[in-house]
Order: structure tokens, then sequence, then C-alpha cells
């Protein structure tokens, strides 16, 4: 007998209400055959930029019920739901632009040219959709990384059908909002199995094992995204897997930039790493400091912040459990101090709180490198380096992560001092380094890049921004077709009115 999936109060750990079931394998395959039906209603772009701007619409109109039902499974409160269903719905309308402007197709069309060495054949290349596309949703974005979020907006945006794994910390919201797509999916004579939804570890697991899915994305743990990432690749035809898995988001504070403007750095550590109980991919986990006067003044400035944050519910038993474990853990090892000590903040919350450490402990292997891994929750590690050389040691030894960021002077800003240097140094570690800033908040933005080397994402791509559509397609060229035969995407009229490289000529 199938378990049942229940919604959870993560605010008193209780159960509320038994959403669903967990899926068997023969359920499964029903959906994505049912996505795989699907295709033929998402190859006219024209209906399915439609279909991404009446979702959108749905689910704004939909938006307070939606929010509180997100609210009571994930306690993350209506103000930062309301804005993330806003940027839910703005991603899907922004894919519907780009689905509408056309350039994603990368059209390039050559002539014949016997002059070439060697000759140019007549050649025709542009992007198709891979096929079905498994979406595994993230459990701390329950809008933006989940049923209706950006993997699943640039899936359909590139004319793939989706089957998404619902998260376990918010089943009751994730049915919702399957309804709500597969309304505005009807709306345009798109067949509601467009958007497949289904339930229990073990379905995920046969959901990236199916013939019919072309490709996944996923955004959790590294534990959880490496095993699909593994069956991904053991399949007898192994699939893209974009699995954004874990990220430390190192912060590098010059003596320039602490000496210049030490409360101000620590007052913003503070606001990055607690913001959404310290439950975003991107939170700053290592920060590098100076030793001196300066390093303990942000010390300071960042201890006064962290005490005035309230105590705080993280989305589940599990990971509440997880992090007061990492919390242990990392304060048994000799030298690490606590100047605002993390930990439980009642039966069901977490207080925030950060950890020291002198930074020369960190760059050698040993007992010490639990401190280079992310722990998800209201904490980070300030690590006190005596010298360029030391804080260089360290950061020569972290893995990939999605952002890097370091704290300037205005002279080193301004190109005076290491400022470039220090950016090139940084470059190899992110997909994305930011200068004067802090990481969390990911704009939805045509240059974003939201993605890093492994183990922050297993491929190259980003899960935000308009590119991120490109994962869900490959390139064809057709050599020698008769025009007739061609799609009207590369024929030489140009009756679609593309963007496209004509002949050596980009033509808009």
């Amino acid at each position: 007998m199938a378990a049942p999936v229940w919604s959870v109060d993560p605010r008193t750990g209780k159960q509320r209400e038994q959403v669903a079931v967990e899926a068997t394998a023969q359920e499964v395959g029903t959906a994505v055959r049912a996505a795989d039906e699907a295709r033929g209603a998402l190859a006219d772009r024209t209906v399915r930029a439609a279909f991404l701007r009446t979702a959108a619409d749905r689910l704004e109109a939909a938006r307070d019920q939606l929010v509180e039902a997100a609210d009571a499974e994930t306690a993350l409160g209506p103000v930062r739901l309301t804005g993330e269903l806003a940027r839910t719905c703005y991603q899907l309308r922004a894919f519907a632009d780009i689905v509408d402007e056309g350039a994603f197709l990368d059209v390039i069309i050559n002539h014949p040219d016997d002059t070439a060495t060697p000759p140019i054949p007549d050649l025709r290349r542009h992007k198709v959709p891979l096929g079905v596309v498994a979406v595994y949703a993230a459990s701390n974005f329950p809008f933006a990384f989940s049923v209706a979020g950006g993997d699943t907006a640039s899936a359909l945006g590139a004319g793939c059908p989706v089957v998404v794994k619902a998260h376990p910390d918010h089943p009751a919201l994730s049915e919702l909002v399957a309804r709500v797509l597969r309304g505005a999916a009807a709306q345009h004579g798109v067949p509601e199995g467009v958007i497949g939804l289904v339930h229990g570890f073990e379905a995920g697991v046969e959901l990236v094992r199916h013939p019919l899915v072309a490709a996944a994305g996923f955004t959790g743990s590294v534990r959880g995204g490496r095993a699909l990432f593994d069956a991904a690749a053991a399949r007898p035809v192994p699939i893209p897997f974009h699995g954004e898995l874990g990220s430390l988001n190192p912060v590098l504070v010059t003596e320039a930039a602490a000496a210049e403007r030490a409360e101000a750095i620590g007052a913003g550590l503070a606001g990055s790493m607690t913001m959404g109980v310290g439950q975003f991919c991107v939170k700053p986990g290592l920060v590098l400091v100076p030793s001196g006067a300066s390093g303990d003044a942000l010390v300071k400035s960042l201890t006064d912040a962290v005490n005035d944050t309230d105590p705080g519910v993280l989305l589940d038993r599990r990971m509440r459990d997880n992090f007061l474990a990492g919390i242990a853990e990392r304060t048994g090892l000799p030298g690490v101090d606590s100047p605002v000590t993390p930990g439980a903040g009642g039966e069901h919350t977490v207080s925030a709180g950060f950890l020291t450490v002198p930074a020369g402990k960190l760059t050698g292997e040993g007992a010490y490198d639990v401190l280079l891994e992310e722990c998800f929750g209201p904490v980070t590690v300030v690590a006190r380096y005596e010298d360029e050389a030391e804080a260089t040691a360290v950061l020569s030894r972290l893995p990939g992560n999605l952002t890097a960021t370091v704290q300037l002077s205005t002279e080193e800003a301004a190109g005076e001092g290491r400022g470039a240097e220090l950016l090139a140094e940084l470059t190899p570690l992110a997909g994305r380094v930011l200068v004067n800033g802090w990481p969390t908040g990911v704009a939805v933005a045509p240059a974003q890049h939201h993605g890093g080397p492994y183990p922050a994402t297993t491929s190259t791509s980003t899960s935000v921004g308009g590119t991120a559509i490109e994962r869900w397609m490959r390139p064809v060229a057709y050599q020698n077709a008769p025009e007739a035969l061609l799609p009207p995407e590369l024929r030489d009229d140009n009756p679609l009115g593309l963007p496209r490289r004509f002949n050596g000529r980009l033509e808009r």
C-alpha cells in the first residue's frame, strides 16, 4: 500500500492533512507518458508564450490562497512568500518574452560556398527541445524553485513538458500550484499532462530513470543530488542532469575595507547570513576577516547585529536536527569560539549565531575541514587571517561555489591595490563574483548566472536568468535540405521574423 503524504506545520511539528500518496513506479510512468504526449501542443511558440503568461496571471489571482498554504507548510511568512510568488510570476513572463523574441533558438544559416577550404555545403542550424524534463523541487523556495519555478518555466519555454517531483516540505502547496498551471494549459488547448506531479522518494528515483525523461533539474543537498546525478549517468541512455547541490559562498574582507567600514560590513553580513533563517543557497558561510583592531571592530558589529536577531523556524524537523548537530560538531573543535552561540531557540525554533577560528587551522586537511562545508541555517564561520598569504591558502582549499564575494575599500575598488588581483583569485571559485555586496538576493535578469563549479552545480549552466532555457535544448544542423522541407525557422525568407546569423551577418 502506498505511503500517505502529509502536510506538516513546521511551527509545531504536527501533521495538518493528508495531501496525496507516494507515487508507484507505474504512476510515475503514467505521468511521464502524459507529459510526452503533450509535446506537440507546445510546438507552437505563440501558444506556449501565451500559456506562460496565463500561468502567471492565474498564480497572481490565487495569491492569497497560495501564500496562506505556503506559510502553513514552510513558516517563511507572508511577506517573504508574497515577494517570492511575485518573482515566480515575473520569471514566467520573462520566459514568455524570450520565447516570443526567438533568439534562444540560435538560428544560423550558411549558404554553399565552393571557394572555402574545405567547401561549405548548405547548412542550417537551430535548437530543438529535448523532451520531457524532470524537475526536483527545492524546500527553501516553495514558489521560485518548485512546481512553477525557474526550472519549470524555462523548460516549458523551451517546449519541454515537465514532471515535478514535489518536495515533502510543501506537498499541499505543490498540488495547488500544479492545479493552477494545468488550468492555464487547458485555457490554451494544451493537455493538462504537460505538468505532471509525483510525490515520494522512490518516485523521484523512478522519474530520473524513466526512458522518456530527457533531462533533469534539481535543487537540494549534495547527497541527494549526487545520487540522482549518478542515476542519470548510469541509465542505458544517460541524460543531462542540472543539479544545484551545495555552496559555502566565501567572503573575503580586505584589511583596508575593514579599516574603512567595519561596522557596515558587520551589519551587512549579519543581515545576509540570517536572511530567511539562514536557509538561502547563497548564504555567506565562510568569511575571511583580518586579525587586528579593524577585524575586531567588524566582529563586534556582527555580534551586536546577530544578537538582535529573533529565533526562527527552519523548514522541517530534519533540518533543525541537522543544524544543531552541525553546530555541536563545529563548536567542539579546539580554537573555535562562538561570540554568539547558534543553537536551539525553543522547541521548534533555532537561534542565529556565528563561529570564529584562526584561519591557519583551515589551511591543511584535518578535522577543521568541516568548517569548509555548508551548514544549512543561520550560522557563518569567521576565519581571522594574519596576512594575505594565509587568506589565499584558505581560498585555495575551497570547492566550487555559487558565489564568492570580496569587500574592498574605496581605493581598492577604484583600481588601486590588489582589487583586480583578488577578483581574479575568486573567479575560479564561483559562478557569480560580487564586489562590496552580499550574495543573498539573486536577481532574475538576462545576465544572471546562478551556478558554479562542482559541487555548487553539476553543469556549467544557470538555473536563474534567460539563458537557463538553454539547458533543455539541443542543436540540430540540416545539410543540403530542400527549403520546402525545412522548418520555418530555417527558411531564407525568415517567415517568423527571428533573430539569426545569415551567411555570417547577424540579423535582427
